[in-house]
């Protein structure tokens, strides 16, 4: 009996001794286990503090982190001091170029290489295309190559965009707008009213008064566009003599800058309209008479205007000469 009880007594101890070192062993085991940093782990979030920081390493390392924020992408570009390297690298962030904001932001940095920031604007709207152009930390080389794209649209955008932009655009957009003699009837796309906000309704052969209605009333707003093009201040003598020489030059634009307050009392703006062929006898006579004999006799060598017209100018020039 005594020894069935120390049998017992020994088993019990041997069990309790094997559960203390299973309990030993699976702590450290544990505490390995919540140490030791998972793999997959994700990146610590770009820090405020790196965005100040003067060192291209950090830069580097923020504009390629995926946790950018809009917030901080926007906070990174208004430093006007980072390198076309880390702009680059942004460009590439395709988290943070999801907003709006981050990409004109971008592109009008002024140290955002070219093959970058044209691309990106190429994806702009007609207006945000006409906010970058007008920045005057954008380089000029971009600012060009945006007016082009601008310019490569103005056959599709709507006629109040066309107003807009005869308004506030560069003078170059405005000078291509003033060449820009699009009949306000191929505003009417596929038989859709684009314009009147009318898309889908199509026009029907039986309603040829409601279709000149609408025509009508686009033609009336497209007639605004190249007085208020005259009247972009940023268009320049320069860009209003090179549009009237142009063959594509219509009698209506000669007619305009030929009225106009500001552009029509400039020699150099007379002699540019004495070449058009579309100058009526008028204007013709009139504005020959501020230009010197040599130089008229010049500018009437190489005038497109009608004979009859030239041989009254050199008339009337000759009657000065001998009073």
């Amino acid at each position: 009996m005594s020894n069935t009880m120390s049998d017992n007594t020994r088993s019990d101890d041997k069990r309790t001794d094997d559960t203390r070192s299973d309990k030993t062993s699976s702590e450290p085991k544990l505490l390995r286990e919540e140490t030791v940093p998972s793999p997959t782990a994700a990146a610590p979030p770009v820090a405020p503090a790196d965005l100040l920081s003067d060192l291209p390493a950090n830069l580097l390392r923020s504009a390629a982190d995926p946790s950018l924020t809009e917030d901080l992408a926007l906070a990174l570009l208004k430093r006007s001091d980072l390198a076309p390297e880390v702009l680059e690298q942004l460009s590439r962030n395709a988290n943070a170029l999801k907003g709006r904001k981050v990409k004109l932001a971008l592109v009008s940095h002024p140290h955002t290489p070219r093959h970058v920031s044209v691309p990106l604007a190429r994806q702009f709207y007609t207006f945000d295309l006409m906010k970058v152009a007008l920045s005057p930390v954008v380089p000029a080389d971009v600012k060009a190559a945006i007016d082009d794209v601008l310019i490569s649209r103005l056959k599709a955008v709507t006629v109040g965009e066309r107003l807009t932009l005869a308004r506030r655009a560069t003078g170059r957009v405005a000078a291509a707008l003033l060449l820009d003699s699009e009949n306000a009837s191929a505003k009417i796309v596929d038989a859709k009213i684009v314009d009147a906000k009318i898309v889908d309704a199509k026009i029907v052969e039986g309603k040829i008064s409601d279709h000149k209605i609408i025509a009508a009333r686009i033609a009336a707003r497209e007639t605004r566009v190249m007085p208020a093009a005259l009247d972009n201040p940023r268009l320049t003598e320069a860009l209003v003599i090179h549009s009237v020489l142009r063959p594509a030059a219509s009698a209506d634009l000669v007619q305009a800058v030929a009225r106009h307050a500001k552009w029509s009392p400039r020699k150099e703006i007379r002699a540019a309209l004495l070449r058009t062929e579309h100058l009526s006898l008028a204007r013709a006579l009139e504005f020959s008479r501020d230009i010197p004999a040599p130089l008229l006799q010049e500018v009437l060598a190489s005038s497109r205007l009608p004979a009859q017209i030239k041989n009254q100018i050199k008339a009337q020039s000759l009657r000065e000469n001998l009073s």
